[in-house]
């Protein structure tokens, strides 16, 4: 899968990266070397815990071509 991310350094120097299309899922890290390895991890992290929350309710998911 891929992704677009967005990133911006905020004013203390850090690095935002956000990924626009899954809902609270960033990172912030000192460099954007980190941040891009980091995000990585947190969308697999942020798709595991919504896999594992549909699985657990009644939620029904759909795929949708666009």
């Amino acid at each position: 899968m891929n992704f677009q991310v967005v990133i911006e350094e905020d004013e203390s120097g850090y690095f935002v990266v956000e990924v626009p299309a899954l809902s609270g899922c960033f990172s912030l890290e000192k460099s954007i070397e980190e941040a891009s390895v980091n995000i990585k991890e947190a969308i697999i992290g942020w798709l595991s815990v919504m896999n594992d929350r549909a699985k657990k309710s009644k939620m029904r998911t759909i795929e949708v071509a666009v």
